[in-house]
């Protein structure tokens, strides 16, 4: 899937704008992506939600790994938050080259790592997983991604068509999770799930 932007626009306390456009004066967190890229412009319905629960966590200091980055959109965002380090990863070349172009333009370098590939690539745990992917994805790394995230973290799953929305939740709580949030759009779904202690 691929987006494109045109104007800047508002996701809650965030302003998505095309690289090249003058920064929001409003006090809100600018999100700068190239004007031709990867999926997750802030547009669709997953990318929005994931956006808004994102802005409800205390991200900062956090480790966080964005699969299936697209943009690096998530990954760009958290970091605003105050992150500490982002993981964004995509198995796509062009999507990979678009994501480490979009974390070039907003100048966060320093604390999010681009990468090109599976998750086998990625090691280590995570205090936040975003995965805004499609379901059957979601579904088979299930017990991967539970298992990267540390006791008492959190999942931020989306991209789930609401046909397949309980058979996201019933795998992950029964893999120990929790839900804390959630949004249901026109078409799909989105959790906040957290980790819980053995």
């Amino acid at each position: 899937m691929s987006g494109r932007i045109f104007t800047s626009f508002r996701v809650g306390g965030f302003t998505i704008l095309p690289e090249g456009e003058p920064p929001p004066v409003d006090g809100t967190i600018p999100l700068v992506l190239g004007r031709k890229g990867a999926f997750g412009s802030g547009e669709h319905e997953t990318t929005a939600a994931c956006l808004e629960l994102l802005e409800r966590l205390p991200v900062a200091g956090m480790r966080v790994l964005d699969l299936g980055s697209g943009t690096g959109i998530l990954a760009i965002a958290a970091v605003r938050l105050g992150a500490g380090q982002a993981v964004a990863i995509d198995i796509d070349g062009p999507a990979a080259r678009c994501c480490a172009d979009n974390v070039r333009y907003n100048e966060v370098g320093d604390r999010v790592v681009t990468v090109q590939g599976e998750l086998a690539a990625v090691r280590g745990e995570f205090d936040l997983v975003l995965a805004n992917i499609y379901a059957d994805i979601l579904l088979a790394l299930a017990e991967q991604l539970v298992t990267m995230t540390r006791p008492g973290g959190h999942l931020l799953l989306s991209g789930i068509p609401l046909q397949d929305k309980f058979d996201v939740w019933r795998r992950y709580t029964g893999l120990g999770c929790s839900q804390r949030d959630s949004r249901v759009g026109e078409e799909y779904a989105t959790y906040l799930l957290q980790r819980l202690p053995p």
